[in-house]
Order: structure tokens, then sequence, then C-alpha cells
């Protein structure tokens, strides 16, 4: 009955926070950059999501760099579909280079063919087309994702002595990055080192703060003995932070069984500061994703200027970031993980 009350109490104080929503990330195409430049449009899940606020910092910056012409305009939901239109409009505008942050890996492959049929240089960001990479030109990624699951899995494990229930907080079924990295904890789990941690549930906030928040409840009170949630996608994590802080189960809490349930995921400094300072998070993980538009913007440049073909092993000059190579499946990894906590948290501001 107490933890019934509980959650209703937590429902109630979303429904208050829903209310202040955050400014989108774009309502409508902004340029950045000089008149006549190579035309350049990012097209990020959905413009709800502030993580891409950074990205899109990136790409303003090289643009002012090279004379290019930066526009950013999406979908104000992450849906498999949703930024088909955007694709077909912003080809009809005559863009040359079309950066998206893929929300399916498939429903997007007959638009992103019609663009390159007519010219326009196709490139990911953030999150590829999973299984039909021939729909695009090259990717720019956070980060190795090879590697991502394992360091998720083995944070979350440092941080519950390797043993206990534990649950992950997706973005949307389709979402192929996310997914990408699920599969990869997975295997992760199978080694010996991780034999008594057990993944309970999957469940999906759809990157918004509301639908994150909802599920999130719903493993605290369906999991009493639940020990850790990964949340690798910003919006679930800070959706389930302010969560446990207001459920009070955080290690430490005032609600907390035993040693209370360890949240980590992936998320910017920034929004997990004040979770971090007062306990509700010990520590989480993300990578720089201003370097990413960045980095799309000069390899965007080079590949529709026919300077750069991109494939395995290639390598090219991303301005002041310098010398980066192109890996399998023309895939350029922006650069490594970086741990956040409560020593270091303040010398970061994204």
């Amino acid at each position: 009955m107490l933890k019934h009350s509980k959650l209703l109490l937590i429902g109630l104080a979303f429904a208050i926070v829903g209310c202040q929503k955050e400014e989108p990330v774009t309502g409508a195409p902004k340029a950045s950059g000089s008149s006549g430049g190579l035309k350049i449009v990012f097209i990020p899940k959905d413009t709800g999501n502030i993580y891409f606020k950074d990205v899109i910092r990136g790409f303003e910056e090289a643009a002012k760099e090279t004379n290019a012409d930066f526009n950013t305009i999406g979908p104000a939901v992450a849906d498999a579909t949703s930024q088909i239109s955007y694709i077909k409009d912003q080809v009809q505008r005559g863009v040359d280079v079309i950066a998206i942050a893929a929300n399916s890996p498939d429903a997007l492959n007959p638009a992103l063919d019609e663009a390159r049929a007519k010219g326009v240089t196709v490139l990911t960001v953030d999150a590829d087309l999973a299984g039909n990479e021939s729909h695009r030109d090259a990717a720019v990624m956070p980060t190795d994702f090879s590697k991502l699951g394992e360091s998720q899995i083995e944070l979350l494990g440092s941080l519950i002595g390797y043993e206990g229930n534990f649950a992950i907080l997706s973005a949307t079924t389709d979402a192929p990055n996310q997914n990408a990295w699920i599969a990869t904890m997975k295997e992760t789990l199978k080694q010996a080192k991780y034999a008594r941690m057990k993944l309970v549930d999957i469940v999906y906030g759809n990157d918004d703060a509301q639908k994150s928040t909802t599920v999130c409840e719903g493993l605290l009170s369906k999991y009493p003995d639940l020990r850790g949630i990964i949340s690798p996608t910003s919006v679930g994590l800070a959706a389930s932070a302010q969560t446990l802080q207001l459920s009070g189960e955080y290690p430490g809490g005032p609600h907390a069984v035993g040693k209370g349930i360890q949240l980590t995921g992936l998320s910017t400094p920034n929004q997990l500061k004040k979770f971090t300072k007062n306990g509700t998070v010990t520590s989480f993980q993300l990578w720089s994703p201003r370097d990413m538009g960045y980095i799309a913007t000069y390899l965007g440049q080079q590949i529709h200027g026919g300077k750069l073909k991109p494939a395995e092993g290639v390598e090219f000059t991303a301005g002041k970031l310098g010398k980066r190579n192109i890996g399998k499946l023309n895939v350029v990894a922006a650069g490594g993980l970086l741990t956040f906590d409560k020593a270091n948290i303040d010398k970061y501001d994204f």
C-alpha cells in the first residue's frame, strides 16, 4: 500500500513537471553560416531531445569555418516513419547534404535512396541504418559502438558488486543504435564475471520524458528487489533519475531497500549534474556530441565535393579535430566514452 501511494505521488509530481516543457531543438529551419555555401541539413530523431542541441552546435561551428549553409529541422516525436516527410521536403528545397539520426534501420530507406538518386549526400549521425548501410554514404557515430554495451554492463556491475537483478530503459523499439547496444549488453552478460547479474526486463520510453517516467515507475513497482537500471538514452536517464529521486530508492535514499537502486546509462553531464551531486546517480557515461556534428560537416562537404570517396581505411581531415579514419561500413567514430561522477562532472559543460 505504501509503495502504491508513493508511486501515485511520483505521478502527480511529474504531471506538474511535465507542464514545463523543454525548449525544442528546432521548430523550423534555421540557417547558420554564409549564404551561398554548401547546403547541409541535420534531421534529429525528434525536436524535444536536448541531447541533439550539442550535436547541432558542432554542425554550426564547422559550418562557420567552412562557409556552409546549415539548417536543422525534425519531427516532434521519434517514430519510425516520422522523419520521412522531412527528408523529402529537404530534397525539394535543394539541400546538398542530409545528415540524419535515424529513427529506424529500414523505414527511411526509400526516401534516402530517392535523395541520393538526386545527388544528395546522405550521412547518418548518432544512429545508423543497422543492416541497411548501403542506403547512406557514410556514418559518424559517437564512439566505437561495438564496445559501448560492454562498457555499460561493466559500469553497472562495478556499482552493484556484479550481483543482482537489473532492467534496461531504452528509447524506441525501432531505434537501431539502442538495439545494437542492448544486443551487446546481452552478449556481455554471458561472461563469467557477470554470472550473478540478471537482466529481468527491457522497457521503452520512446525518448519522451513522461513515457519514460511511467515505465520507470512500472519497473520500481514490478521488481521490488531491483538493484540497477541502465538507460542508454539521455531522455530516459534524466526521467529515471527524477523518478528515483522522488521515490527515494536510490543508494542511501530514505526508501532504499538494502543498498538501493543504482541508475546509470548515457546522458549529457549538464542534464545529470544535479542528480549526480545529490547522490541519485553515482556515475554515467557519454561521448562528445558536438564532435559528431563537427566531423559530419567536414565529411559531408568532402564527399559531396568529390574530394573524398568513402571506403574503409580512407583518412580525411576534420578541421581542428584533425585526422579521422573511415572504418568498416564507412563508419567514422567521433571519439571515446567519458565516465562522469561527482568528482569530475563540474569539469564538463554540455
